[in-house]
């Protein structure tokens, strides 16, 4: 490591510190290391108490290292320090592990740095060495502490990535057992719950995402459960999407469409993002129209009308067998006047205009359908259901009427 020093005030690049420079320093160092420990204890009372615990021989030693290297690199610019930087590392990493952000620690090494530069100004009297020395000291000094606390952030983010990487692995697993249901063992999640710290609430919104879905991490709220690793994006909303929620994910989302589940108790949670997941299906086939939010609570009679593709067929061929043996022309046509009465109960005229035919055929349509279900239409039940096949035959019709 060259000692070549930053340009004075006066703006002349100050030259590197003379290599007989550290033969006057040696000296010094154990009363200087000696001096530190004192002057930092004192104004950090929690190094005092690690100093005297299971880990102060080897804080000891790494500040001895940090000490002796910059020594040692005056002397000899070049000379490897490996130990010295896993000590800062160490240092950066065991902020980390405690929870405490690297203010205090660098704190500590610019008081250090200081204690030195006082002790190098009584050398400097001593030797009578000149100010162009000295101040070409302090620079050496200083860059060399921007040196040290760039290695001991190198242990700290290490430390930290790790354990956002642990935190989110367990926060999706816990994802995965919500949704799981039953049977999973309630006590599973609970044990999760507790180890990442996330509450479990009574009732959750499942969202689905779009894939590949890209989130603003930073504009999720700290309780919201992801996992954008799967084919099938989504997150978990702890409670309902109330409008502030709902601000919430729209920032987060960027470019990346989502529907947006009910909200259930959190036992049937897989019901809500199962919900979600059909109206992208339904979005896919145009019944339900495309846009950056979809809400299911928007659209839960179509999800039901909907939901059983293979169950609606039997229906309709229940419901419909009256028309069954009629060519599909006229067959289409009564279906579709009986919906628009089904649906309207209008006059022969308002059912006409809705149908672009003249009332008179609306009429002879309606006897025909009179003649053909007999008692079918008149009972309540038969009715019901009839009404509720053909809605969902008429969702189902205008979608593969919009496919190319």
């Amino acid at each position: 490591m060259s000692r070549s020093t930053q340009p004075s005030d006066a703006g002349e690049p100050l030259g590197p510190l003379p290599q007989e420079f550290a033969a006057i320093i040696r000296p010094e160092l154990p009363s200087l290391i000696k001096e530190i420990g004192i002057e930092v204890t004192r104004a950090y009372p929690e190094y005092g108490r690690l100093l005297n615990g299971p880990y102060g021989k080897a804080i000891q030693i790494g500040v001895e290292q940090n000490i002796s290297v910059f020594v040692d690199q005056v002397a000899s610019p070049s000379t490897p320090s490996p130990l010295r930087d896993e000590m800062c590392r160490r240092f950066g990493r065991f902020e980390a592990y405690e929870g405490r952000t690297l203010e205090t620690l660098q704190g500590a090494y610019r008081l250090g740095a200081r204690v030195a530069l006082r002790r190098a100004k009584r050398i400097g009297r001593r030797y009578n060495l000149s100010p162009t020395l000295m101040l070409s000291f302090a620079d050496a000094l200083f860059a060399y502490v921007d040196e040290l606390e760039a290695l001991t952030r190198e242990g700290y983010l290490e430390v930290q990535s790790q354990a956002v990487e642990q935190s989110e692995t367990l926060r999706r697993r816990l994802l995965h057992l919500i949704l799981a249901g039953p049977p999973v063992p309630r006590t599973a999640i609970s044990e999760l719950c507790e180890q990442t710290g996330w509450p479990l609430p009574e009732r959750v919104t499942l969202v689905a995402l779009r894939a590949p879905a890209e989130l603003s991490g930073a504009d999720l709220d700290n309780d919201v459960l992801i996992d954008l690793s799967t084919p099938q994006p989504h997150l978990l909303v702890p409670g309902p999407l109330d409008a502030q929620r709902r601000h919430m994910l729209e920032h987060a989302l960027t470019g990346t469409r989502a529907a947006v589940g009910l909200t259930v108790p959190t036992a049937t949670a897989a019901d809500s993002i199962r919900w979600a997941r059909r109206v992208f299906d339904l979005i896919d086939t145009s019944v339900i129209d495309d846009a950056h939010l979809v809400f299911c609570a928007d659209h839960m009679l179509t999800l039901w009308l909907l939901a059983d593709p293979a169950l609606l067929d039997q229906l309709a061929e229940r419901e419909l067998a009256p028309l069954a043996k009629l060519t599909p022309t006229r067959r289409g046509r009564l279906i579709e006047t009986l919906r628009v009465w089904l649906d309207n109960r209008g006059t022969a005229a308002q059912m006409g205009e809705l149908l672009d035919v003249h009332p008179q055929t609306v009429r002879y349509r309606l006897r025909s359908l009179e003649t053909i279900f007999g008692t079918q239409l008149s009972d309540p039940e038969s009715r019901f259901a009839t009404e509720g096949v053909l809605r969902a035959l008429h969702l189902r019709e205008c979608a593969d009427d919009s496919l190319p």
